[in-house]
This record gives structure tokens, sequence and C-alpha cells, in this order.
């Protein structure tokens, strides 16, 4: 290759960068993509983040008939029913979000924590396992379930 073409094509993409064209993103955030894609799953995150926990079923809820089958939006759902006292709705959005994504880390730390908190510590352990196989060398998720797995252990809840 010449020095005039590979002069050439490095003004195109400093031309290209200061034009403002998009450059391909690499590690695009699916939850970002979900919110710029559905305003329903925009509403029900901002509920969950303000903890109005009754917005954030309603707009999660929305989301879901909007994009079905979406692992993130049913464990929100799950966590905004779980932090709203409603163990039972909140197992079935874990469990649902967790047939559409076997692996989902944070569905399955939160389902443990749900299993803690009607003191069955047996399936937060299973989903502790399943989270050292999933992420064996640095995982927030296992991370923070082992904590408050030990913690519930302890007495310390």
């Amino acid at each position: 290759m010449s020095l005039k073409t590979i002069m050439a094509s490095t003004c195109l993409i400093a031309g290209l960068a200061v034009s403002g064209a998009a450059l391909p993103a690499f590690d695009a955030d699916p939850l970002e993509d979900l919110a710029m894609s559905n305003t329903d799953f925009q509403r029900g995150r901002a509920a969950v983040e303000a903890r109005d926990w009754t917005n954030a079923i309603k707009w999660l809820a929305a989301a879901d008939k909007r994009t079905p089958g979406n692992a993130d939006i049913h464990n929100l759902l799950g966590f905004s029913f779980r932090n709203s006292g409603q163990l039972e709705p909140a197992l079935k959005h874990y469990q649902r979000a967790l047939e559409i994504d076997p692996r989902h880390r944070g569905a399955h730390e939160y389902i443990g924590e749900a299993y803690l908190m009607s003191g069955n510590t047996a399936k937060a352990e299973e989903h502790l396992a399943t989270l050292k196989r999933i992420c064996p060398i640095r995982c927030d998720e296992r991370d923070d379930l082992g904590r408050k797995i030990a913690a519930y252990k302890s007495g310390k809840r």
C-alpha cells in the first residue's frame, strides 16, 4: 500500500469522525437498545430507579406486551414485584427470565434473593451454584448473592 493510499484512508476516517458520521458500536448495551426501542421500558426502568414499584410494574408489563419474550423485562418485573412485597409474581417473572435466558446473571441473583426472603436457602444456593458456573472468575451478581446467603445464614438479615 502506498503512502498516498494510507494518507487518503487516514483523512477519510478523520473526516468521518469530524463530520459526526456514525462509526460502528462495538459494545452496545442491550438495555439501552431496548430503552431506545420501547418507551414503556424506559418509563418502567425510570420507575425502578425511583423505587416506584407500582408504576414500574405497570410500565414494565406494558413493555412486555410491546417486546414479548425479553429476559431483561421479566427480570425487572420480578425485581419490582419482589420490592413491592409480592414474592409469588416476582418468582414467576424471574423464572420466565431464566426460561428465556438461562445464563441471565441478574435473574439468578435476584431469584436467589427472593428465595432467601421466603426462607428457602437451598434454592438460593442452587442459583449461587449456577452463577459460579456461569461466571467463575469475577461476577458481581455471584458475589452479591454469596454475601446475602452468608448474612442470612449468620442471622444478619
